[in-house]
């Protein structure tokens, strides 16, 4: 039996104030409300890239949520040996930059060489428990070819106050996007609620009803050949996939991106060699940079950055691009 993955429907006024649980079990009746709390207290609900972990939530008008409902015997993530790039550590967090290719939990399909499984190696012995198992908590994800920065907490405290800094929106985030294309203007904001696609479920999109809040604020780094972008990507939401679909919303879709690509990027004006290297870029050209949020103990403004792994830096020297650390740019 494979992971089944379910999605509410956007919540409405009249769904405004339920419990969580409450509100999952009526969208799907065959999930009795202790299973339900159960699949939230195991880090199996989603909304947008935030984990949800409290089945007493009060449910707001726009809220939508995506529930992971494991096989009927699903394997216990095991220890892994798994080199991991680990940019800041102490006893109730650590932060990691995460490569591209690595996805974050397990899942049907994908039950090792994830995140968790190279953290619960890595934090052997100093991990107090979320939830009661010791394990690492997942506070944030991004997208499996997606690199860059990850906070994970070590302990229930750190867990909880840092997935509500996420839930506030409190937390810095800076993304470096390769878009084809210039957008116009060249800094601006994009505003648009976004959900669950009508039309396909693998996908998000810019709502005219429904959906969550997004906005995101973009500053034009770099151009290439008038055909070509490096882009600044500040969140101030957190949506799934927010970037993605707000850059291709205004024809700046993501190099790489195999979802949310468009038809025109083999008549970019490039050379063929840059036109060649652009158009087979294996993954979807985005890095998560920059990271800043509130030390969940010690109440610390802490800020991180990672600069450009070796597939972007090569892909951005094939394009001309004169580089800068990512704290200078």
């Amino acid at each position: 039996m494979e992971e089944q993955i379910l999605y509410t429907e956007t919540a409405n006024e009249q769904d405004v104030g339920k419990r969580l649980d409450i509100y999952i079990s009526q969208n799907f009746p065959d999930l009795s409300r202790s299973r339900v709390q159960k699949l939230i207290k195991e880090g199996n609900v989603v909304s947008d890239e935030t984990l949800v972990i409290d089945s007493s939530k009060k449910i707001k008008l726009g809220d939508s949520f995506q529930i992971n409902i494991p096989p009927a015997e699903e394997a216990i993530p095991q220890a892994e040996n798994i080199p991991l790039d680990i940019v800041y550590e102490d006893e109730s967090l650590l932060v990691v930059n995460k490569p591209a290719g690595m996805t974050v939990h397990p899942a049907a399909g994908a039950h090792c060489g994830t995140l968790v499984n190279a953290l619960l190696y890595h934090c052997k012995g100093s991990l107090s428990g979320i939830g009661g198992v010791k394990r690492p908590g997942i506070v944030h994800r991004i997208d499996k070819d997606t690199s860059g920065l990850l906070v994970v907490a070590k302990n229930d405290i750190a867990h909880r106050k840092l997935c509500e800094q996420f839930s506030e929106h409190s937390i810095e985030r800076t993304y470096y996007a390769i878009v084809y294309g210039v957008p116009n203007p060249l800094i601006g904001r994009i505003e648009g609620n976004i959900g669950r696609s009508p039309y396909d479920r693998k996908k998000m999109a810019i709502l005219q009803r429904g959906g969550k809040y997004a906005a995101t604020n973009y500053k034009t780094e770099d151009i290439f050949d008038n055909a070509v972008s490096l882009v600044k990507c500040t969140l101030e939401t957190g949506r799934t996939h927010q970037i993605r679909v707000h850059m291709s919303s205004i024809g700046c879709n993501l190099i790489g991106d195999k979802v949310y690509e468009k038809s025109h990027k083999t008549r970019i004006l490039l050379s063929p060699e840059k036109k060649d290297y652009v158009n087979s870029f294996p993954r979807q050209a985005l890095h998560a940079a920059t990271l800043g949020f509130i030390h969940p103990q010690t109440g610390e403004k802490l800020l991180f950055a990672s600069e450009f792994p070796t597939d972007i830096r090569k892909l951005l020297n094939i394009l001309g691009h004169k580089f800068k650390s990512i704290k200078n740019i």
